[in-house]
C-alpha cells in the first residue's frame, strides 16, 4: 500500500490535470499532461538556458522565434551600492512555494523541437542524436516557483523604485526594457525522470552532472535506461513567466 503522502500527491496530479484539462477543452487519458499542454495552461516559456545564478527581474529580449537574455537585470538599473546588494540577497532567497502544477512529460518529438538546450536545463547531457532511440522523455516532477509580487519584499521596493525609474530615466527605460521582458516567474523541478530505450550498439548516451543531485539507476543497460535526478541545494529554473517590461505593474 502506498503513504498517505504518496496517494495524497497522485491526486493532487490527478485534481490539477483534470483542471488542465478542462481548460484547454482536451482530454488527457492513462498519460501525464504534455509540456506544451502545461506551458501554454500556464503561459509560462522554457528559458533558453539556466544556471544557479539565473535570478527574478532578468531582461530578456525576443526574436520572434527564441528568448535571449541580456544579460542584465532591472534591479541593476533600480538600486546601487549596499541597497542592491540587499535587493540582490532578498531575490536569490524568494521562497519557491508549489506551482499547482501536474507532473508532465517531455516526449521524444519535443526535444527533437525544442533541441538539445532542454536537456541541459535539467544539466542532462546527451552524446549522439536522440532521433535514433526508439523511445527518449524527460518527466519533470514536483514543480515550485518563485515570483515577484506587489505585497512582499522585494517586489514592494521594486515596484515602488520602477515606477520613479520610467519616468526619471526615461530614454534609458525606452532602450533596455520597455520593449524587452523580465522574468516575473521562475519554475524549479523537484526531480527529473529521464527515460531511454534504443536498439543495442546505437550510439545515444546521457550524461549528467552530480553536483547537489541525488541519482537513482532504476534500469542501466545497453537498451534501456531509467534514472530519477532529485534536487537540492541551489537550484537552477527550467522556465520563466516574462513580462513585457512597459507592462510591468507599476504602482
Amino acid at each position: 500500500m502506498l503513504p498517505n503522502q504518496d496517494l495524497n500527491s497522485m491526486q493532487n496530479n490527478q485534481d490539477l490535470t483534470d483542471l488542465l484539462a478542462l481548460d484547454l477543452g482536451i482530454n488527457i487519458v492513462d498519460r501525464r499532461p504534455y509540456a506544451k499542454e502545461v506551458f501554454k495552461w500556464q503561459d509560462m516559456d522554457l528559458l533558453p538556458h539556466s544556471s544557479t545564478d539565473t535570478l527574478l527581474c532578468e531582461i530578456f529580449e525576443w526574436n520572434g522565434r527564441n528568448w535571449r537574455t541580456t544579460g542584465n537585470n532591472l534591479i541593476g538599473y533600480l538600486f546601487s551600492g549596499d541597497l542592491l546588494n540587499t535587493v540582490k540577497e532578498q531575490l536569490i532567497n524568494t521562497p519557491k512555494n508549489s506551482a499547482l502544477i501536474p507532473d508532465f512529460e517531455f516526449t521524444k518529438e519535443s526535444m527533437v523541437e525544442y533541441g538539445l538546450s532542454l536537456p541541459s536545463l535539467f544539466n542532462i547531457g546527451v552524446n549522439g542524436d536522440i532521433k535514433n532511440t526508439k523511445s527518449f522523455s524527460i518527466r519533470v516532477n514536483g514543480v515550485t516557483k518563485s515570483r515577484i509580487t506587489n505585497i512582499d519584499a522585494p517586489g514592494i521596493e521594486i515596484l515602488k523604485n520602477y515606477s520613479l525609474f520610467t519616468q526619471s530615466k526615461s530614454k534609458t527605460y525606452r532602450k533596455n526594457i520597455k520593449f524587452n521582458y523580465l522574468s516575473t516567474s521562475l519554475f524549479y523541478a523537484e526531480s527529473v525522470e529521464i527515460f531511454l530505450e534504443k536498439e543495442s550498439g546505437v550510439g545515444v548516451d546521457v550524461s549528467f552532472q552530480t553536483e547537489n543531485v541525488e541519482v537513482d539507476a532504476k534500469i542501466d543497460t545497453d537498451t534501456k535506461k531509467h534514472f530519477i535526478l532529485k534536487y537540492s541545494g541551489n537550484q537552477a529554473p527550467f522556465a520563466a513567466k516574462f513580462t513585457k517590461g512597459k507592462d510591468f505593474n507599476i504602482m
